[in-house]
């Protein structure tokens, strides 16, 4: 199967919503651009079914009323985890398609020039479920996403702090690092390092990688040099299964720290789940709500194969449940409305609803009587700042026979204790 057939066979699966009874006869469609193929092909995939998952339920709730009088579905693009690709298929929806809000992208290095080239010039709403870049919320602080950008994970300048508090906390003193050569990669290890060192760690080496090389035996090979006790692999499962299947070869030991996303059952697979049994990482936590057991039970379904703890797939479902609540306080299917409505659906203060047939339909009811709304999600209570990040907790796990295991939760006062003794 090419690419192209590929990409018609998802389009056709992921935005393939069943009528209601009386289903309104016009449709809302939202963009989405998110990574099918490539490095984070994985995560965009678990992100689709969420998004799916989240219209299919918005829609039955509304019934014949609709989400501000439509239908909602989305128009899936791939990014192939490329920024050029990415931007092209944006400018695409946003140009041609007159799309007002876009779910997206996966990556960093996706959302990044999809805000800077796109979304922010044309005054259209972007949500990432799973871009953790420190420099989106600095292109927000000079103004540069114009108020367009939200997104529903925590930045890597927190996950810097969380992942090198847990190293240390698991005896891992000394290690190497190696990152992915990207966005993502050079500022999660920039915010690791600064919190790492201040801690008492020891990097013993740094070795950055492109993406989809045949092989990364150089790479490997210079990590080692100094016989490191432990690998830090900052990256993404399909590049990381051939990195650390690579270490293990070469007589790396069997120890190391993984960044969010890596928690993935085609990594563990990958590489081998007996090689894997001290593997420790960090994920953006959640708060377990109604919302939660909700997904848990739904997506696992419908998801064509992807479990609820599949990376990414929490973060979007929540992207797209506010997104379409947002739609609906609006009225139309207007961005600035939208983006507006972002934060009136999400804020404290309203009447807390959950996901689901019955929360979506409190929801609705109460968008339509005027009241005031809060979606809690599957990640719990989140609210966006002037830049569109939100704050929350950290998960840290770890990998025990084949399986992630949830060790504890690093609160956000835990972090924010850590980061308030790091040298400004």
């Amino acid at each position: 199967m090419n690419l192209k057939t590929l990409s018609l066979a998802l389009f056709a699966a992921f935005t393939a919503l069943p009528a209601a009874a009386q289903a309104p006869s016009c449709t809302h469609t939202v963009g989405m651009v998110v990574s099918l193929t490539g490095a984070a092909g994985r995560f965009g995939q678990a992100a689709s079914k969420s998004v799916e998952l989240a219209f299919n339920e918005l829609n039955k709730a509304a019934g014949a009323g609709g989400i501000a009088g439509c239908r909602l579905a989305f128009d899936l693009r791939d990014a192939q985890s490329q920024g050029t690709v990415a931007v092209d298929q944006a400018r695409q929806l946003v140009d041609l398609k007159k799309t007002p809000a876009i779910i997206g992208g996966i990556i960093s290095s996706v959302s990044i020039p999809v805000v800077t080239s796109v979304t922010a010039p044309a005054g259209v709403v972007q949500i990432s479920p799973a871009s953790t870049s420190p420099t989106l919320t600095k292109l927000g602080n000079e103004g540069k996403t114009g108020g367009w950008f939200f997104r529903t994970i925590t930045s890597d300048a927190l996950q810097g702090t969380a992942a090198a508090k847990y190293a240390m906390d698991q005896g891992m003193t000394q290690l190497a690092i190696i990152n992915v050569n990207n966005d993502f990669g050079v500022n999660m290890l920039a915010e690791f390092r600064r919190a790492y060192e201040a801690l008492g760690g020891k990097i013993l080496s740094t070795t950055a990688y492109n993406p989809q090389q045949p092989s990364y035996a150089a790479e490997v090979t210079n990590a080692l040099k100094g016989d490191p006790p432990a690998l830090y692999f900052i990256g993404y499962p399909g590049d990381g299964t051939t990195i650390v299947r690579t270490w293990i070869q070469q007589g790396g030991p069997q120890r190391f720290l993984l960044n969010d996303g890596m928690n993935a059952a085609d990594f563990i697979k990958g590489v081998g789940p007996q090689f894997l049994n001290n593997a420790f990482g960090t994920s953006s936590g959640t708060t377990k709500t109604a919302s939660t057991e909700f997904f848990a039970q739904a997506y696992p379904a419908m998801s064509g194969g992807f479990d609820a703890g599949a990376p990414a797939a929490d973060r979007a479902f929540d992207a797209g449940a506010i997104l379409g609540l947002a739609i609906a306080h609006a009225g139309k299917f207007e961005a600035a409305a939208i983006r507006d409505s972002i934060r009136k659906v999400t804020e404290p203060g309203g009447e807390v609803v959950y996901a689901g047939p019955q929360g979506f339909a409190r929801a609705l009811q109460l968008i339509k009587e005027k009241k005031p709304v809060r979606y809690v999600g599957v990640i719990g209570p989140v609210q966006f700042d002037k830049n569109g990040d939100i704050v929350g907790p950290f998960r840290t796990w770890r990998i025990t026979n084949g399986e992630v295991t949830t060790v504890g939760q690093m609160s956000m006062e835990d972090v924010m204790a850590v980061q308030a003794r790091l040298p400004k």
